[in-house]
């Protein structure tokens, strides 16, 4: 079976620009997103755009602030703690990668904790493992975990998860958010010895490593479900690119019971779960309960 994320995504933001609805109609308050682009990365700009563009349809008001590559850290940092400072901005978005000679660790701690929608600032990552009702969580682990429940049910207790990747923004936080599911998890990595086996252990496997089409049907333990959060692009100009995950797609459906396409499988929800983090934002700030908001994508 095929997980599809665009429509997973979908549903999720109904969900969301009903709860907009429900705040603006009740409480007079329009969630507002600051997204922030330095430089003119050619990806980047295509997911502003794709970002500004879902957060209008949501109902959230979005503001841009586009700066040249040139832009130096302080006049950076300076305009980040102007956004802290503004009441109708409840979410702010520093597009990353930044230029080399900006510290993107520096950014991402001036934003304020409660406005930090990607949810990479040290007080929501300690909020997360210490199990704090306001942190804000990382878009891309929300979203994989949303995608794993949509196709095994609202409960993973039990199962052993398996996450390949240790990084900051997506498998630690994705790891943490699995043991509050109460599964078993194993984090995996590039020094992880016999990792295939250590993967084939799996009910669920998530693969998060930047590297093309690593895993293959050796991996994965029939039926299990694999969640892709790869994106990368392959081929030449000449014979034309093409997007793959880290999972080799066309042998792993041979094993798996379900898996998430590239493109169209953790990409989408990514962006709907930093949409519904605004809308949490706007609710923290404002002391609305956040029941407001959906916890779980409706089947």
């Amino acid at each position: 079976m095929i997980i599809d994320g665009k429509a997973c995504a979908a549903r999720l933001n109904v969900a969301t620009r009903a709860a907009v609805t429900t705040l603006t109609g009740l409480h007079r308050i329009q969630p507002a997103l600051a997204v922030v682009l330095v430089g003119e990365d050619p990806a980047s700009q295509v997911y502003v755009r794709n970002k500004v563009r879902q957060a209008g349809e949501a109902g959230i008001r979005s503001v841009e602030h586009r700066l040249p590559p040139d832009t130096s850290s302080d006049v950076l940092l300076a305009l980040v703690r102007t956004l802290n400072d503004d009441p109708v901005v409840h979410g702010i978005l520093v597009q990353l990668p930044l230029p080399a000679h900006i510290d993107e660790a520096q950014v991402i701690a001036t934003i304020a904790a409660e406005k930090d929608v990607d949810g990479f600032h040290a007080l929501n990552a300690g909020g997360l493992l210490n199990g704090a009702p306001h942190a804000l969580v990382p878009c891309t682990p929300q979203g994989c975990v949303m995608l794993a429940k949509q196709q095994l049910g609202e409960s993973l207790a039990g199962l052993h998860a398996v996450v390949v990747g240790r990084s900051n923004i997506v498998g630690k936080p994705l790891a943490v958010l699995l043991l509050q599911e109460n599964c078993t998890v194993t984090i995996a990595h590039s020094r992880t010895r016999d990792i295939e086996a250590i993967c084939r252990q799996a009910d669920i496997l998530f693969v998060a490593v930047g590297r093309a089409e690593l895993v293959n049907e050796n991996w994965i333990k029939p039926g299990a479900t694999v969640i892709d959060v790869g994106i990368n692009r392959t081929g030449s100009e000449q014979q034309g690119f093409r997007l793959v995950g880290d999972v080799d797609f066309k042998s792993a459906t041979s094993r798996a019971g379900a898996i998430t396409p590239v493109p169209g499988g953790v990409g989408p929800m990514t962006i709907a779960c930093l949409l519904r983090n605004t809308v949490l934002a706007a609710c923290h700030q404002n002391g609305i309960d956040r029941q407001l908001v959906p916890e779980t994508v409706v089947r």
